[in-house]
């Protein structure tokens, strides 16, 4: 279940079996943290120094292998139907941005160049899927056709931000850790399952801290939107043209606060609510996905699936069946289906309208005692391999470490500490906005207890007053960033940066959707510069009855 934060409907779709292509990667980036603060004669280099070897580098661009078990796995990217092949390469960047000319770190990068003539081209068009905590590179090519009109005109690029995947990834080993299985993430049987859940989060933490203490203090968003400004320095863009989807909406804020004068043409897209502390979000997110599986339920009403009669019937099926499956789970193949899992199952669905006539045969069937369908749909649509089975596994036995890095990433940007305490206060908020999603929001909270490293602030700064326009996607049915979350961002960019469309659709995010209004709006921006009218609504179409 996601917590204060959400990934994005294009890293959701990387990790489940309805996405047909396999996704790809990069080579495994350095992580020996190299001082590079010496020259060949021995004397220190000066921090200015540093940051001018750094904007001169030259990736060295070669074909891609096959993703890093720590990406996700799976095989190495095919050329594109014109026959264009997929580059990686590295990217050199200050382990911290306050040291400039101390300790470096290589950052992951993906590209696919446009064939476009020289007078053609516009640039580089910097993709964040989201997380945080996604593989930018081993996303990128398995979405690569819901783009191919941008490129006639861009390179696609994107990367591995910092912790994540291939650039330095956070490692928490679970070694001496419970099974995070046993652990209730609603604790709601006494004290013991409380305590369960705290001394987890604490022993996380502390295990990330062993592994990963290095890169553990500076993976926050500010310093990855520092390596979003060099990377485009390297290009050989004046600008930044980028597109940021669900945290990218975040990190692409923040970048545009950082350097107003370098945004160039950037589409937001499932925009994150900057007002938000990680309280406020996971209580905003309680929201949509309510709203979102009761638009679901409403659907299912009227094909008329044995759940109920209607939308309030639906719902409470599904509150009595989860906290039936929490004190009895049912056996699966796969061990058993708790409410936990049920949850999973259902949240992970609401990321897409697509998956929903899949939801309702799984909820049907384990209404009826059956709990692989929904067994199966919480495993494709949770942390698994790009095939949709499980992961690949390096030689430590380790997977994917996007849930490790969406950890350390969030709680490296938040000041905000929650206890039990402010959990229990908050509890009846989350219980009256979601009954179903609320409570393991609210238990969410807590997992940045006992972090070693002191977040930034309570909310993201993305104020950029004089950056040039910003087209921010707000989809009306979004479960993960609510809607309202565009124009808050709108109002936090500055008076005439931040720009509004609206998406009467279902799911998360908007332009992945498919929707031609939303596409063909987003890119006659960003390839021709032409901003929608105020107050401009495309409509989803419906899914179809009886599907």
């Amino acid at each position: 279940m996601p917590t204060a934060r959400a990934i994005s409907t294009a890293v959701l779709l990387s990790t489940a079996t309805l996405l047909a292509s396999s996704l790809t990667a990069c080579a495994p980036a350095g992580r020996d943290g190299d001082r590079q603060g010496h020259g060949d004669t021995g004397g220190t280099t000066t921090d200015a120094q540093a940051l001018s070897r750094l904007r001169e580098q030259s990736p060295a661009w070669r074909d891609c292998p096959a993703p890093a078990p720590v990406q996700g796995g799976g095989e190495a990217p095919g050329a594109l139907p014109d026959g264009t092949r997929w580059q990686c390469a590295t990217l050199r960047t200050p382990l911290d941005w306050n040291d400039p000319s101390g300790a470096a770190m290589d950052l992951a990068l993906i590209r696919a160049r446009t064939s476009a003539a020289p007078d053609d081209r516009i640039g580089s068009l910097l993709f964040n899927f989201g997380g945080p905590g996604g593989s930018g590179v081993a996303t990128l090519p398995g979405l690569a056709p819901d783009y191919e009109k941008l490129r006639t005109r861009y390179d696609l690029v994107s990367f591995d931000p910092r912790g994540v995947g291939n650039s330095h990834g956070v490692r928490c080993p679970d070694a001496g850790l419970p099974d995070e299985d046993e652990i209730d993430d609603t604790p709601d049987d006494g004290p013991e399952e409380t305590d369960a859940l705290v001394r987890f989060n604490r022993k996380t933490a502390a295990a990330c801290a062993k592994s990963s203490g290095d890169v553990l203090p500076h993976v926050g968003t500010t310093q990855a939107a520092r390596d979003m400004d060099l990377l485009r320095q390297v290009l050989g863009d004046d600008r930044l043209h980028y597109f940021g989807i669900s945290y990218g909406t975040e990190l692409g804020g923040v970048y545009a606060h950082l350097f107003p004068e370098r945004v160039g043409r950037a589409v937001f897209d499932g925009v994150v609510d900057p007002t938000h502390d990680l309280m406020e979000e996971a209580l905003a997110q309680a929201g949509g996905f309510q709203l979102a599986f009761e638009h679901f339920a409403a659907w299912c009403a009227r094909q008329g699936c044995a759940l109920g009669d209607g939308t309030e019937d639906i719902v409470d099926l599904v509150v009595g069946l989860e906290a039936a499956l929490d004190d009895t789970p049912l056996t699966t193949d796969g061990g058993g289906l708790d409410g936990d899992a049920l949850v999973d199952a259902v949240s992970g669905a609401l990321y897409r309208q697509d998956y929903w006539p899949a939801l309702r045969v799984a909820l049907e069937a384990a209404a009826d005692d059956n709990g692989e369908a929904l067994q199966d749909l919480a495993e494709a649509l949770g942390q698994h391999g790009t095939d949709g089975g499980p992961a690949d596994a390096d030689a430590d036995g380790r997977e994917s470490n996007e849930e490790d890095a969406f950890r350390a990433i969030t709680c490296d940007d938040s000041s905000e500490r929650y206890s039990v305490a402010d959990v229990r206060a908050r509890l009846a908020d989350f219980v009256e906005a979601s009954p179903i999603f609320g409570p393991g929001l609210a238990w969410g909270t807590l997992s940045c207890d006992g972090w070693p490293v002191p977040g930034a602030a309570r909310h993201p700064e993305v104020g950029a007053p004089g950056a040039s326009p910003v087209l921010l996607v707000g989809n009306t049915g979004d479960p993960a960033t609510p809607y309202e979350g565009a124009a808050r961002m709108a109002e936090r960019l500055g008076r005439g940066v931040g720009v509004e469309l609206t998406y009467e659709g279902e799911g998360h995010g908007a332009y992945d959707s498919g929707n031609a209004c939303v596409r063909n709006t987003v890119d006659a921006y960003l390839l021709h510069g032409t901003l929608p009218e105020p107050g401009t609504t495309c409509e989803a179409e419906p899914l179809p009855e009886g599907k």
